[in-house]
């Protein structure tokens, strides 16, 4: 759902704001490993997932992770 993406989106960047760690516990990123990739693309720090999910959702996360070094790379490539 759009609107619950927008709120913890927002959500994490509050809490990145104002140095506050944030993880997210819950079933959605288990069920969603996608859901990962968005949560990670946000900045969250730490996600819970059930240990029948936790290799495709690891995989998940280290994609997005390494998507984000590159745009971070590629922007301050010329600085």
């Amino acid at each position: 759902n759009a609107a619950v993406k927008w709120m913890i989106s927002n959500v994490i960047n509050a809490a990145r704001k104002s140095g506050a760690k944030i993880g997210l516990c819950g079933q959605a990123p288990s069920d969603h490993p996608e859901f990962a990739t968005f949560l990670v693309e946000c900045g969250i720090d730490s996600i819970s997932v059930s240990p029948d999910s936790f290799i495709a959702v690891k995989r998940k996360v280290a994609m997005a992770e390494a998507a984000g070094k590159k745009r971070w790379e590629k922007n301050h490539e010329s600085q």
